[in-house]
């Protein structure tokens, strides 16, 4: 990916915070603080879209894929900003410190968020920086505002049990409950306008350190979603636009079952006929965002594995043909291939890495899955990278290396580790090891996730596929992001070629 690098996984909502969650202040930058002293190039983060008590708090699961989570807005800069005064923060509750806790965090930071409209309301038409991001992103903040307020005042229905006029998006019906909710509307432009202006400023701050964010774009998206009720003839749906078809992937490593997703499948046909405008303008906004992004699940653009609605399990699914190649010419087109990493994990077949290679699109290679075989020759092995690709240690949805190596490694793979390494590794030594791996490697770039760097176990994983509750939480302590951390990280980096110039 252009250079010689290596980065650290953390998402957002990991970051230490007084809060119940972490955010984009204070913490956000001491963490880039933290990276630069390490000597590290990159900081991967999740998705920032909004996300939903009701599927998880899924970061992957959002109702839009385009605006930004409200519950990442600092409230001590919007303190600094003129928005809220001290004293609107009181005393916040007692918000655990090792975990996210979202259904409290969310109470207390919405009532601020409120506090601070209502505040700066009257003030917003003489708002030059508002009035321009309003303009600038009416093509998806018009749908996505309406949309919320509609939400909230049907009692969170999905948008295909609304009335009719609504659901079929006429234009009176549109127009009509535009101008009733107007002060909702308002309220939720806000919102997304204090995320962005946030945002922007952490990543000019993490630019001014000589680090570039690695953004996540999920493939899918939601079908009780803005994007779905604003286009739905581009997604396969049935006669009442509930999904006549949805996503998934077959048996893998994480389910003997599959993985039912069940978000809705794009019509490429429909698409294509638009010259995949809605794609274009996703990828943009995200690539302005971002300075690179993980494309999600990226073998799904080149064929999906569709599964009939009303099925259970991803069982008894197909692979189906989906993006033409000129929809990869486009992307390429307009934004250079290093800019798009392809999450290339799963059951990857010729095809995928044909369209890989042709458009010069990295691919990701995971530590963890090395040991299951033959490493002579297996292609997660350190030593079979190609240089245009990310090692990774492991992602988001994989255990600890120590979570691994005590609970999921069976002997032989433990066996193979220590072969390949040439000594005995205990517990204590593995997380290190392992990492020392992926940055000696051949690969331009190497990720690894901080609770790797900290050599923590299960406890501290990110996310169990297959499950619903429990996931997303971990939050690292303040105390473990120590100096004497950074420097050992930054010497490691140093001494495998990858500290920035």
């Amino acid at each position: 990916m252009e250079r010689r690098g290596s980065g650290i996984l953390l998402h957002i909502t990991s970051l230490p915070s007084p809060h119940g969650i972490g955010d984009l202040g204070p913490a956000a930058y001491r963490f880039v603080d933290f990276l630069a002293q390490a000597r590290q190039s990159y900081w991967q983060i999740l998705p920032l879209n909004p996300i939903l008590a009701a599927c998880g708090n899924s970061p992957y699961s959002s109702p839009s894929a385009f605006a930004g989570n409200p519950l990442l807005i600092s409230a001590e800069l919007l303190v600094q900003e003129g928005w809220l005064e001290p004293s609107d923060l009181g005393v916040p509750p007692l918000f655990p410190a090792e975990r996210v806790a979202y259904d409290a965090a969310s109470r207390y930071k919405i009532a601020l968020l409120d506090k601070a409209y209502e505040r700066g309301k009257e003030r917003l038409s003489d708002e030059p920086a508002f009035t321009r991001f309003c303009r600038e992103s009416s093509f998806w903040l018009d749908d996505y505002s309406l949309f919320v307020a509609l939400k909230a005042h049907f009692h969170d229905a999905s948008w295909i049990d609304w009335p009719v006029k609504l659901r079929d998006r006429e234009s009176e019906a549109l127009n009509r409950w535009a101008a009733r909710l107007r002060a909702e509307l308002q309220r939720e432009r806000f919102r997304q306008f204090l995320f962005f202006r946030q945002w922007g400023a952490l990543k000019r701050y993490c630019r001014e350190k000589n680090l570039s964010v690695i953004g996540d774009l999920p493939i899918y998206v939601s079908h009780d979603s803005a994007d779905v009720w604003g286009r739905p003839e581009i997604f396969k749906l049935d006669e009442r636009k509930r999904p006549a078809v949805v996503a998934g992937v077959p048996p893998d490593y994480f389910s003997a079952t599959g993985q039912l997703w069940g978000n809705p499948i794009y019509r490429w046909d429909a698409l294509q006929a638009e010259g995949y405008g809605w794609w274009i303008r996703r990828l943009r906004h995200n690539l302005s965002c971002f300075d690179k992004i993980s494309l999600d699940h990226f073998r799904g653009l080149v064929a999906c594995w569709e599964v009939a609605a009303g099925e259970t399990t991803a069982l008894r699914g197909r692979w189906v043909k989906a993006a033409p190649e000129e929809f990869f010419a486009a992307i390429v087109k307009e934004h250079p291939p290093f800019s798009i990493l392809a999450e290339d994990l799963g059951i990857i077949t010729p095809d995928v890495r044909e369209v890989m290679a042709r458009f010069g699109f990295p691919g990701m290679k995971v530590l963890l899955f090395a040991f299951g075989g033959d490493t002579a020759t297996h292609p997660y092995a350190p030593h079979n990278y190609p240089r245009d690709c990310v090692a990774y240690t492991g992602t988001h949805d994989n255990n600890t290396i120590l979570g691994w190596f005590r609970q999921e490694a069976g002997a032989n793979e433990r066996r193979r580790l220590c072969e390949y390494i040439g000594r005995e590794v205990t517990e204590e030594q593995v997380a290190d090891a392992i990492v020392e791996l992926a940055l000696k490697s051949p690969a331009d770039t190497a990720i690894v996730p901080l609770q790797d760097i900290l050599g923590l176990g299960a406890e501290a994983r990110m996310n169990r596929p297959g499950t619903t509750h429990g996931n997303w939480e971990w939050r690292p302590l303040p105390d473990q992001l120590t100096p004497e951390l950074a420097a050992r990280l930054g010497s490691m980096t140093e001494s495998c070629g990858r500290a920035p110039a």
